[in-house]
Order: C-alpha cells, then structure tokens, then sequence
C-alpha cells in the first residue's frame, strides 16, 4: 500500500497539470446561485431554502490585490458578500463547457451551498476518521459548489475551503464526470466516467480515501461498489459486473466504473462519491439502455385474396427498451400507389424476464371498404426512442376486373401465342385437304 500511496501523491499532481493543459483556456468568472436553508425556520417536513446570486472570480494560483482590481465589476445585483475569489490549482472550473460564450445568455448551471465537515458513517470509508477529535484544519468556512456544462456532459462538484471570515476559498477536492448522460446498447460495455483531485497542499491528501457507486431509480437505491483504499479492500455487495481499475484509480485518480454488459436494470442515475477524512463530493449520471426492437409479421405469406374479401395481419415488436413504442401500418401498391392504415389494434405491454418489452398489433384490411388495386407490400412500422424499424409483407390479390398494364401486356402475349396456334392449324387442314383432292382427281382420270 506504501507504493501505491506515493505514486498516487506523485500522479495526482500530475493529474492537475493535465486538467490545465488539456483545457488550453483562462478560468471562467463564474455566476452561480447561493443556495442555503432560511434560518430560524424549523418544524416542517422540508426547510425553507433561500438563494442569491452570487459571483465567483477564479484563478489556479492564489488571488492579489492587483488581481482583484483586473477582474471585470460584478453584476449590480450581486452583493458584495457573495462575491468569491476562488483559487483553484488543478483548474477544474477552467474547463471549456464552463466557459460561458461571449455575448451569450445561455450560462453554465452552478449551485453553490455551505458545507459542513463531518466524520463519514458507511463502512468502508469509517476508517477515514478513526479518531473521534475534529481538526483545526476543519474551523474555518466550507463551501461546496456543483456545476454543470454547457455540453451536458460535464458535471463536477468541487469543496472550497476559506479561512474564517475570508470570501478566498481554494478548491480542496474535486471530482469530475465527462459522462453526465450516456446511452448505451444491451450488452454493450458502458463506461461511467468519475474522476478526483485532491490540493497536495491539504493535510487531506494522502491520508487515504474511499470511493463509492450507487444506484437509483424511481425511488429505489442499491450499492454497486464500494472500495477503501486506506485497507485496500472491496465491500461486500450483490452486483455483479461492474469493475475499477485500481490501477489507473491510484495513479491518476480515475474513479470510472465500467459495466461489461449492459443489462436494463442498469438503466437509471448513477452516484459517484469520493470520500476523503470528514468531507465528500459527488457527482450523478444517467445511465439509459436503448434497444430497439425486432419486427415479425405474420402470416407471412398472406393468402391470395380477391376484392370484398377480407385479411387480418399482425406485427409483433419484441426486446426493445424503453417502453415507449409507436406502431403504425403503410401500404404501396403495386402501382405505386402510398397509403396509411393507421395503427391497427394495438396491444398492451409485455415485459420479458430480461426486462426488454413487447407490443403487437392486428390490422384488418377489408377490402370490401379498400381499393387496394392489384396488392402490394403491406409495411409495419415501429418508431422507437432509438430510431424506427420497418418490416413488410406482400398482398396479392386476384381477379380484379381492370387489368394492369403488366396484365395487359401477358394478354396480348397469349393472343398472339393462340394467333399463331390457331394460324398453324389452320395452314396445316388447308394443306391436307388440298393434298386429298389432288389424289381423287389423280383416280378420276
């Protein structure tokens, strides 16, 4: 563990420095709201919230006086009080989807809320705080600030700590997603992308840490994984398939879950926590499977009809995800001819033991009501949150009373066929009596 320890101390330096170079840009003056619980206002279910504007001016190397005064005036609206000068060294804040566009009125989206230190409870990040007495490196004003990208891909939660009375917050640990909302296949292998940095500066850093993944859905939560690297162990769950790589966790503190194949219970919002001695960030995810579903129609064949009789035909859609599905009929003749048969008789949903649904629907083509002509090809179509899928049959029908042209041209092709039996024929009788007649007048004489 004492190697892995100083190559993460090495590495998670190393890790800033590639923050700042990939991001190629001066940090963003950030504006956020300052969100907190209205004071004196206890006895409900929920407490009362306040926010304020607020402005924050960052730097990855601690702020001047001079500096102060190059900064661009905050709003009018803004009070001074709410007004931070943020150093922060691994230049998480200065990434580009935190960039606001110049002349824009579109912004980041960024919270910012008092923090409280305070020993953890789970289990593989009790061993954090062993001891029971609080640090004097925890007096003084904790903030924690959550932003979002402009992409929509990146989200980052980041813990500031200022000295009492002090607007001059440092970022003390940051934690970063470039996932914030994936699609993915079944079976697919999905990365969830989580990763930290911790000031080197920090009695914080290098004292040990734990990471944690859960998973929500409506209400519902699991542990997927959990690991202490101060024992350097895994918690005991139930998942299965959802792996870290240690390695790259240590050495540049990459805290992305991967799950081999992806299932639809995997479908819903994901939590990545790191865990430091009394003090945490988070970062959430959607993770959403999208199947598309497979398309049969049956019967295929359909029988051979003739006009006024009547065919039913159904389509089953089958394994997609999610549930939303819309299914609808078309029919091209085979003149060309397009029509919409609207959505037949559509089913309730089916959920298969793997969580996939199904869907079918019955449509009954009278063709007593439809002028449908000589057939065509009777299509299914089915569109999806993934994309639409189409499959088709073919409709003959027989004896109908205006040929096509196709037909036409078969009739005058076996007319001239019986034109030329009945003139063979014929030629071949005129030539037998022309032959008899010549051999009774040959007996006459």
């Amino acid at each position: 563990m004492s190697e892995f320890s100083t190559i993460y101390k090495i590495c998670i330096i190393a890790f800033a420095a590639l923050i700042l170079h990939v991001s190629g840009n001066r940090c963003p003056d950030m504006e956020c709201w300052f969100v907190q619980e209205k004071p004196g206002r206890g006895g409900g279910f929920s407490a009362a919230m306040s926010q304020e504007k607020s402005m924050m001016f960052i730097r990855t190397e601690p702020h001047s006086e001079e500096s102060k005064t190059q900064q661009h005036p905050p709003p009018a609206d803004i009070s001074p009080a709410r007004i931070y000068y943020v150093t922060d060294p691994a230049g998480s804040f200065c990434q580009l989807p935190l960039h606001r566009p110049k002349g824009s009125v579109k912004k980041p989206q960024c919270e910012i809320n008092p923090f409280s230190p305070q020993p953890s409870i789970v289990p593989w990040a009790r061993a954090l705080t062993d001891t029971a007495q609080s640090p004097i490196y925890l007096q003084a004003e904790w903030l924690s600030v959550s932003a979002q990208g402009l992409d929509g891909k990146l989200v980052l939660s980041n813990v500031m700590r200022a000295p009492s009375g002090s607007q001059e917050p440092s970022v003390i640990l940051s934690i970063i997603s470039k996932t914030a909302a994936v699609q993915s296949r079944l079976g697919e292998r999905v990365m969830l992308d989580c990763g930290f940095w911790v000031d080197p500066s920090s009695p914080l850093f290098g004292v040990g840490f734990s990471v944690e993944w859960r998973y929500q859905f409506r209400g519902e939560g699991r542990l997927v994984l959990a690991y202490d690297a101060k024992n350097d162990r895994f918690a005991d769950t139930t998942e299965t398939g959802a792996e870290l790589d240690l390695d790259a966790l240590y050495k540049t503190g990459n805290a992305s879950m991967v799950l081999e194949e992806a299932q639809v219970r995997h479908s819903g919002t994901y939590i990545c926590t790191v865990y430091l001695p009394n003090v945490l960030a988070q970062v959430t995810m959607d993770l959403e499977i999208v199947e598309l579903p497979s398309l049969s129609v049956f019967p295929n064949p359909l029988p051979l009809v003739v006009p006024g009789q009547s065919v039913s035909v159904q389509c089953e859609a089958s394994g997609f995800f999610p549930l939303t599905l819309d299914l609808s009929w078309e029919f091209v003749g085979f003149d060309g001819k397009s029509l919409s048969l609207g959505q037949g008789s559509v089913t309730g949903h089916r959920q298969a033991s793997d969580g996939t649904i199904s869907q079918s629907t019955q449509l009954e083509l009278n063709l007593a009501r439809l002028d449908l002509g000589r057939g065509g090809e009777v299509t299914c179509v089915a569109v999806h949150a993934g994309g639409t899928r189409r499959t088709n049959v073919t409709l003959n029908i027989i004896g109908v009373s205006a040929p096509s042209i196709e037909d036409s041209m078969a009739m005058v092709a076996v007319a001239l066929v019986l034109y030329g039996l009945i003139k063979i024929i014929s030629w071949t009788f005129t030539s037998s009596g022309t032959t008899d007649l010549d051999r009774n007048e040959k007996k006459e004489i």
